[in-house]
């Protein structure tokens, strides 16, 4: 697992279950903003249909292969909008090498399964496959 994905793990671990999910929230008001270029060409983003709420992802890999993830998540949809953040903060910036091997199942790797609904971690493991996917797509293209 990268090292920020495994930080970030470590971070939720290191709480009580119940403290946990203020955790999330704080990932949720920490969902950066989009860059103006990305603003204004909403085409380029990829709706998760896995998700209840409407979250949308874009990825970028650079010329050095250094990948940048761009997700929007309405801020009424706090625990998927959370998710988003976890893994645009969490992926930024890695080696597309990284991201592929990223483990799948990382968001169940974060002790939030007892506090949230299985349909929404099955969104942020979709969340992580369209990124993973996507970066296959860029290295491709």
């Amino acid at each position: 697992m990268p090292a920020q994905l495994a930080t970030i793990s470590e971070d939720f671990h290191a709480m009580e279950q119940r403290d946990r999910l203020q955790l999330l929230l704080e990932y949720a008001n920490e969902l950066p903003a989009l860059p103006e270029h990305y603003r204004e060409d909403p085409t380029l983003f990829e709706r998760v249909e896995e998700c209840q709420s409407p979250v949308f992802l874009f990825v970028d890999v650079d010329d050095d292969s250094r990948v940048h993830v761009f997700a929007t998540a309405p801020a009424e949809a706090p625990t998927t909008r959370g998710f988003a953040s976890i893994l645009v903060q969490g992926l930024e910036g890695l080696s597309t090498a990284e991201v592929l091997a990223t483990p799948g199942d990382f968001p169940q790797t974060l002790g939030l399964t007892a506090l949230v609904s299985p349909l929404r971690i099955r969104g942020m493991t979709a969340m992580l496959a369209r990124i993973k996917r996507q970066v296959r797509e860029r290295i491709a293209g």
